[in-house]
């Protein structure tokens, strides 16, 4: 139940990019992730765009009607990082057959508990990437958004993230860029001035920019197919898709499909 704590589940001699002050800071948070009010009330406004690029971008590379109510029907996915679920729940109601993984083992009870409550079917475990990809897990459809700024070691995890895709499958990753206008806007403004977030959230050197991150997704086998910014509309209250990738952006990787000998 949430207040517990454990150790994620790893194989001995994998390669950890775990940071574990960032694993116990989002477990103490746990029990906040469903307030649309609370200290995730920026992820809950951002949360459309992230399950409306993965729906489209998943619909147009497997062949299906995004439109559709169940139009990620039959696909697996996982979702690295899941939190309290906030992207698992939309992504399995559009018919996905949803796992969520997260470290912390508070986020994972809360969000067992809220798909429970509303009737999905969602896997949750509490460990890490490493240890589904030493098993040989994979997965048509892999997730890694807003994970990559609060690692230990991006080029692990990179490659970790990467092995669990499919042949044929997709890798979705979001984070922020590491530029004057990121440590703005991202920082001061959404922790210091507005107080969007709790202070400390993020640290600014561990920002990762589009090109590095593409570089570690193609050094292991992937092709990143769209890179998008998101951007925040005041007026609207609410985040949408741009061109603009100077702070918060997502993308899309495919891994080639096996060749028959």
């Amino acid at each position: 139940m949430a207040g517990t704590t454990s150790e994620p589940r790893h194989s001995a001699g994998q390669r950890r990019t775990v940071d574990e002050r960032e694993v116990a800071r989002f477990a103490a948070l746990a029990d906040t992730w469903w307030d649309p009010r609370g200290s995730m009330r920026v992820l809950h406004k951002f949360n459309p765009v992230r399950v409306g690029y993965i729906r489209d971008e998943a619909a147009r590379h497997f062949g299906r009607d995004p439109s559709g109510l169940t139009c990620l029907h039959g696909l697996s996915v996982v979702d690295i990082g899941c939190g309290g679920g906030l992207l698992c729940e939309p992504l399995a109601r559009l018919g996905a057959e949803v796992t969520g993984l997260d470290p912390a083992a508070t986020n994972v009870e809360v969000a067992r508990l809220h798909a429970e409550r509303g009737g999905l079917a969602i896997t949750y475990r509490d460990e890490t990437v490493e240890a589904l990809a030493a098993r040989g897990e994979r997965f048509d459809i892999v997730c890694a958004m807003e994970v990559v700024e609060h690692v230990a070691d991006v080029g692990a995890f990179v490659a970790a993230c990467c092995a669990v895709v499919k042949p044929g499958g997709l890798l979705f990753m979001a984070t922020i860029n590491r530029t004057l206008k990121s440590y703005a806007l991202a920082i001061v403004g959404a922790e210091y001035v507005l107080r969007w977030l709790p202070r400390g959230t993020h640290s600014w050197e561990k920002f990762v920019t589009p090109d590095e991150l593409t570089d570690a997704i193609e050094d292991n086998g992937l092709s990143v197919l769209d890179r998008t910014g998101v951007v925040y509309n005041p007026l609207a209250d609410s985040w949408r898709p741009s061109h603009d990738l100077d702070v918060n952006y997502m993308l899309v990787a495919a891994r080639p499909e096996q060749r028959e000998a």
